[in-house]
């Protein structure tokens, strides 16, 4: 039972963090949507940062889990990336994932900020890390892993902010979709010279005789 209020009571936080702003929400505000009292916020939440940093650690670690699962599986590096980013669209258009991209520093105490960053940084190095297997084994055509990163990031961040949970196109649909098109141009293709059709030869009157 306790559980569970404190899983609705962290729910309400993130979902009104999400929808007004960090700044613009106020732990009354999140008592008031439940119809409960500000101590009992305290008391199984603490206070704003805390509850914030909560937040964003719980969208942080699903995505580390995402990256840990993607490298265990079987398959070539492009594979494993793409499972990998699948999985990361989504946890990036649910609550958590969403409050992580919606999150800036300067919205927590200096010593959470450190951890914000930490983990946000162990993110990104695992994605580096399942694009530089793919350029390994040859799957991925890529010279600049980090570059590639920060596109696929940079593009994969942005339904946090348009997404509608209530739209006619579930986070699974949108998430394969965008990946589709994120990673055509990474996949390594046949060389330039096995692309090329065969030569026909053209037959004139004497080649008949």
């Amino acid at each position: 039972m306790r559980h569970e209020k404190r899983e609705a009571l962290l729910r309400a936080a993130v979902r009104m963090f999400n929808a007004k702003g960090f700044f613009a929400t106020s732990l009354d505000d999140v008592a008031a949507s439940l119809r409960v009292s500000k101590p009992l916020i305290y008391h199984y939440l603490g206070n704003k940062d805390q509850v914030l940093l909560e937040c964003v650690t719980r969208g942080l670690e699903q995505l580390r889990s995402a990256a840990n699962s993607a490298r265990g599986t079987s398959g070539n590096g492009l594979e494993r990336l793409r499972l990998f980013l699948r999985r990361y669209a989504e946890i990036t258009m649910d609550d958590f994932g969403r409050c992580v991209i919606r999150t800036g520093d300067e919205a927590l105490t200096t010593e959470s900020a450190t951890t914000f960053r930490a983990l946000k940084k162990e993110i990104d190095t695992a994605m580096r890390d399942l694009i530089a297997r793919g350029v390994k084994d040859k799957s991925i055509d890529a010279t600049d892993v980090k570059l590639v990163a920060f596109t696929l990031a940079g593009a994969l961040n942005w339904p946090a902010r348009w997404h509608n949970p209530e739209g006619p196109e579930s986070a699974k649909m949108i998430a394969a979709k965008m990946v589709d098109i994120l990673t055509a141009g990474l996949a390594r293709r046949p060389s330039a010279r096995r692309r090329q059709r065969p030569t026909v030869k053209t037959m004139n009157s004497g080649d008949l005789r």
